[in-house]
């Protein structure tokens, strides 16, 4: 890792922990929109405020080239109580930081500082620190904005913490990285009738289980095996009383795929399934279905420039050039559809009792602040030579 970076690792730290202590979810990024931007001025970087309401785009330019590149940095948290007792745990019920995008702002930031500092490369730096990645989409909100007309990138990266691979390695490949994320929603109207009669209504209680049974077949049979597809029912609703059948059941649930072809077929399937299930027993069916973020696809120059900077900061050793693709789902895929980028995964560690993302137990590994703005620095620096 860079020297420089490794010497205000402190600060970096004191930055996460500041963050973490004071999580905000989506769209409500305020507090940490005024840390990230009064940073950024700070290193003598032009800010722009308020796209996406709260997004954070910091500009750097140095020599005569038009050149220029966008790195992407999430800002929100979850709606999670943290279960941590350590000094920076979160003072705001019912938040957290769960997901690491206290590190990411952080190594962004570090990237910042360093860039303003040395300026030793030749072009124009967009450092964008998005809102509400969590669910609401704030990467599509930002691109709808007009994020690459104001600030023009020939590609943009993103970056991720994930535990369980080894701090001080990366993962990266072309293609396919993260799956598209869809909900769906099928409410069975039934006829409610009292329990010990169930003769006199239709039941839509066990008509939704037979919706959710049928469904577990949309992927174990009707999907190709060397294909990649996952349906889970994550919600059942119904009922108020031990003793009324009542007269409907919601049933919800996500989908995650890499093909927009399987993705088609897979929404008529479960619309087509829960429909038949339902008339064939004197019910009816309303199905909604929504397509929340694409799959997250990486480029094929732009990956080969990513993986040429991490080879740089890590070493042969530390970088999986073939990682296998994840189901869980990026809304950074909204601004890889606009602007060819990369998105690499960089590893939190693997230490026994560490725990994955989205849990109540879980931080960000501090140790591997200065590797992930290095990565960010070596980038700019080999992609914006001088």
């Amino acid at each position: 890792m860079i020297n420089r970076i490794a010497e205000f690792h402190h600060e970096m730290i004191a930055w996460r922990h500041a963050i973490h202590a004071h999580p905000e979810t989506a769209f409500e990024e305020v507090r940490t929109a005024d840390f990230v931007a009064a940073r950024l001025e700070s290193f003598g970087v032009d800010v722009h405020r308020g796209m996406a309401r709260t997004g954070v785009i910091g500009t750097l330019r140095c020599g005569n080239g038009t050149r220029a590149i966008g790195l992407r940095a999430d800002m929100d948290a979850l709606d999670i109580q943290e279960t941590n007792v350590f000094d920076h745990a979160s003072k705001i019920n019912g938040k957290m930081h769960a997901c690491g995008h206290d590190g990411h702002t952080a190594m962004l930031l570090g990237a910042a500082k360093y860039l303003a500092e040395t300026r030793n490369f030749d072009g124009v730096v967009n450092f964008i620190f998005q809102p509400a990645e969590e669910n609401e989409g704030g990467g599509r909100v930002m691109v709808e904005e007009g994020l690459f007309e104001k600030f023009p990138c020939d590609g943009v990266y993103g970056m991720h913490n994930i535990p369980g691979i080894p701090a001080g390695q990366f993962a990266v490949r072309a293609g396919p990285m993260m799956a598209a994320f869809d909900i769906f929603e099928i409410v069975v109207e039934g006829v409610g009738a009292h329990a010990a009669m169930p003769h006199q209504g239709v039941d839509p209680v066990v008509i939704a289980a037979q919706i959710v049974i049928a469904l577990q077949t949309v992927v174990s049979r009707f999907t190709d095996p060397m294909d990649t597809a996952v349906l889970s029912v994550t919600q059942i609703h119904g009922g108020d009383a031990f003793n009324v059948i009542p007269p409907n059941v919601t049933l919800r649930g996500t989908v995650r795929t890499f093909r927009k072809k399987l993705q088609d077929r897979i929404e008529k399937q479960i619309e087509v399934i829960s429909r038949n299930i339902a008339a064939a027993y004197g019910a009816d069916s309303a199905f909604r279905y929504e397509r929340r973020y694409p799959a997250t696809i990486n480029s094929e120059a732009e990956t080969q420039i990513a993986a040429r900077a991490a080879l740089t900061v890590a070493g042969a050793g530390n970088v999986n050039l073939n990682p296998t693709p994840a189901m869980g789902s990026e809304d950074f895929a909204f601004m890889l559809q606009a602007k060819q980028g990369c998105y690499i995964w960089l590893g939190n560690g693997n230490r026994p009792g560490s725990c994955m993302i989205h849990n109540p137990g879980y931080d960000f590994n501090d140790e591997v602040l200065p590797l992930g703005a290095s990565y960010w620095v070596t980038l700019v620096e080999q992609q914006l030579a001088r």
